[in-house]
């Protein structure tokens, strides 16, 4: 009798198990995931919090490099697809996603002006669909980079900027930009790039106006060879150049200095686990990173002829040799 009730409760303990919930995330790129700061490391941080692909979580992954008028089309994609959140890279992604869905949470890994481009009502209180990390702590910390760059520079009297004018924040920087380099007494040179076509123009400008230095700000959906052709050309023009993303650095930048990509995945997927736990995302705060790197490669220096001053060394938090 024991065992005959034994067989008979095991059907019905199994039929009583519950199916695992399969959540579908839905990542939304204009550039590639190594230029995108976390995303590289996103799916690893939510793994460390128990999701597995294919067991508990899909990822539905769209990436727009060199074709950013395909972000609305992809993101009303991942609507139609029902995802539960929409992962965004930059500014231009959320754009997309938020003018696709004002239900599906949206979650930011790098946003440049959330309050300032409509997304949040405030970094507190986001109070709509929109939630996620800003790429910097404000556009002050652009500030820090320019003194950097002095200071592995020190006989610049000019500095170039490379940057896309278009992208959605970044006046802000460009106003920073402008203040501090007054009040470091050196001259200010804009050079635009919005896309991959412009990039030749640029050179042929910065040729010609011949700054002592250049800040490549970005902006633009770059790919690995544009990456590779902006490093080239800095090293080939003697030009030390500060970088605001590690994907550059791995490529070969002379210097950088940036928010941790692993801290800002982890904040990030932590952000994900409680709106799939039932958060809103207009009740999460839009977080601020905090860590923050400068990443100095010193072959780099060797190639451009430049000797970094051993004290801007020792504040490295990282010597590429």
């Amino acid at each position: 009798m024991a065992g005959l009730g034994a067989a008979l409760a095991a059907p019905l303990a199994a039929e009583a198990q519950p199916e695992t919930r399969v959540y579908r995330v839905g990542i939304l790129l204009f550039t590639d995931r190594q230029a995108v700061p976390g995303a590289a490391f996103l799916r690893e941080r939510l793994r460390d919090l128990g999701y597995r692909e294919g067991h508990n979580i899909m990822f539905d992954e769209r990436v727009s490099v060199g074709r950013p008028e395909r972000l609305l089309e992809s993101a009303a994609d991942l609507v139609r697809r029902r995802v539960d959140v929409i992962v965004t890279g930059l500014d231009p992604e959320t754009h997309a996603a938020k003018g696709a869905t004002d239900s599906i949470p949206i979650v930011v890994l790098a946003a440049t002006d959330p309050v300032g481009n409509g997304f949040v009502a405030s970094l507190a209180r986001p109070g709509g669909n929109v939630t996620g990390v800003t790429f910097d702590a404000g556009f002050d910390v652009a500030s820090k980079r320019i003194e950097l760059l002095k200071a592995a520079a020190p006989k610049a009297k000019t500095v170039g900027f490379l940057f896309n004018p278009e992208f959605p924040g970044m006046a802000g920087y460009v106003q920073v930009w402008k203040a501090t380099t007054a009040s470091l007494g050196l001259g200010f040179q804009a050079f635009e790039v919005r896309d991959s076509k412009e990039i030749r123009a640029a050179f042929a400008a910065i040729k010609h106006a011949r700054p002592d230095a250049l800040f490549v700000g970005s902006g633009w959906p770059t790919t690995v060879d544009d990456r590779q052709r902006v490093i080239d050309f800095t090293i080939e023009s003697r030009l030390p150049a500060m970088f605001v993303n590690l994907a550059w650095m791995k490529q070969g930048g002379l210097m950088a200095y940036l928010p941790s990509d692993q801290d800002r995945a982890r904040r990030v997927a932590v952000l994900i686990d409680k709106i799939l736990k039932g958060a809103r995302p207009g009740d999460l705060s839009i977080e601020q990173p905090t860590k923050f790197d400068l990443v100095i490669n010193l072959k780099t220096a060797k190639a451009l002829g430049l000797t970094i001053p051993p004290s801007l060394l020792l504040r490295a938090d990282q010597v590429i040799e």
